[in-house]
C-alpha cells in the first residue's frame, strides 16, 4: 500500500518541473543578438535555417522548447553552429510552464526554438503561461525565434490547434466547420503574421485546401476581411528579418504565400474567389509588409463548391 501511495504522488509532483538537458558551455553567456523568425516545414533538419539562427545568436545559448523528452537538437546544433551551449527545456504540463525555471532559462538564451512535435500539446500546456510570455520578451529583446514542423505552426497569430486529430484537406474544404477544425489564437505575437495562419509538410502532405478552409473559418468567426496563410513545404524554411523581409531557403517546393482581400461566401461547400497566391522557389523573397515577392510565381485561385480550381498539384513548377 505504501509503495501504491508513492507512485501516485511521485508523477503529480513530477509535472511541476521541467526537464532540462545542455550541452556544450555550462556558464551562461551574455551575446549581441539580432531578431529574425525561422519558419521551417518540417521533415528533415534544414542546416542552413539552423545556422542563421545561430549566426544571429551571436554564438550565445541556443535553447530548444518541447514537449516531449527527446534531446536530439543538443548534439546535432552544437556540432552545426559555433554557439556557447545548446540546451533543451522539456516542459509537458501546465504545471511545468509555471515553474519560475522556464521562465529563467528563456531569459538566459541567444536563440529559441520550439521543435515538432504536436501543436495541441503546445497549446494545450503552454499558451497564456509564462512560456508564452518569456518567448514574446525574448522577441522584444532581439533574440531569434524559430520552429519546425507544430513548432512553426504555433508563431502565426491564428494557429491549427489540432485539438480533435489532424485536418484533411478535401474534408476542410466541404466543411470548413467540420469537427477537426480547431482554431486558436494568439499563442505569441510575432511581427508581420497578425491575421496570419501557418502550415508546415506543405505540398508533401497536400494541404493547401485544408489551408484555405482555416483562412475561411477564420474569416468567418472573426469578421476578418482580409486574412493570410503561409504554407512551408518540407525541407523549406521562410527566414524573415524583423522588418517583414523574408527569404525562402532549402530546397522541395519552398512556400506559398496566400491572401484573400475579401471574406468568403458560401461556407459549406466553401465558395470563395479571388485568392491570391504567390509561390517563393527556394531563394526567392518575400516582403510580408506589401505581400510582394521577388524571384517566385504570382496568380490567383478560386474554389467552387469545396474544389480548388486549378489545384497545387497540377500547376506547373
Amino acid at each position: 500500500m505504501i509503495l501504491l501511495v508513492a507512485a501516485l504522488v511521485i508523477p503529480s509532483f513530477a509535472r511541476n518541473r521541467p526537464k532540462y538537458k545542455r550541452v556544450g558551455n555550462s556558464q551562461d553567456v551574455t551575446t549581441q543578438t539580432r531578431g529574425g523568425f525561422a519558419l521551417m516545414g518540417g521533415g528533415d533538419d534544414l542546416n542552413i535555417a539552423f545556422g542563421w539562427m545561430c549566426q544571429l545568436s551571436g554564438g550565445g545559448d541556443f535553447l530548444v522548447l518541447r514537449a516531449t523528452d527527446v534531446y536530439d537538437y543538443n548534439g546535432y546544433v552544437y556540432k552545426l553552429c559555433k554557439v556557447n551551449s545548446v540546451a533543451t527545456l522539456v516542459i509537458d504540463s501546465r504545471e511545468a510552464a509555471q515553474n519560475p525555471t522556464v521562465v529563467e532559462k528563456i531569459r538566459q538564451a541567444e536563440a529559441v526554438f520550439i521543435s515538432g512535435g504536436d501543436q495541441s500539446n503546445y497549446i494545450k500546456y503552454w499558451q497564456d503561461t509564462p512560456v508564452t510570455q518569456a518567448i514574446e520578451d525574448a522577441i522584444a529583446r532581439g533574440v531569434p525565434v524559430g520552429g519546425t514542423s507544430a513548432g512553426e505552426a504555433v508563431l502565426g497569430e491564428f494557429v491549427f490547434s489540432a485539438m480533435n486529430d489532424s485536418a484533411q484537406s478535401d474534408e476542410t474544404l466541404r466543411d470548413p466547420f467540420n469537427k477537426r477544425v480547431t482554431i486558436a489564437r494568439g499563442f505569441v505575437k510575432v511581427p508581420h503574421l497578425e491575421n496570419t495562419i501557418l502550415d508546415q509538410h506543405f505540398s508533401a502532405r497536400d494541404r493547401e485546401g485544408r489551408l484555405l478552409g482555416f483562412m475561411a473559418r477564420i474569416a468567418n468567426d472573426n469578421q476578418l476581411q482580409e486574412v493570410r496563410g503561409i504554407g512551408v513545404d518540407e525541407g523549406s524554411a521562410v527566414l524573415m528579418l524583423p522588418i517583414g523581409i523574408a527569404q525562402v531557403v532549402g530546397r522541395s517546393h519552398g512556400a506559398y504565400f496566400y491572401r484573400a482581400p475579401s471574406p468568403p461566401g458560401k461556407m459549406k461547400p466553401l465558395n470563395w474567389q479571388g485568392i491570391e497566391v504567390y509561390h517563393a522557389p527556394p531563394n526567392a523573397k518575400f516582403d510580408l509588409t506589401r505581400w510582394i515577392g521577388a524571384d517566385g510565381e504570382s496568380y490567383s485561385l478560386d474554389i467552387v463548391e469545396g474544389k480548388i480550381e486549378v489545384p497545387l498539384k497540377l500547376r506547373p513548377r
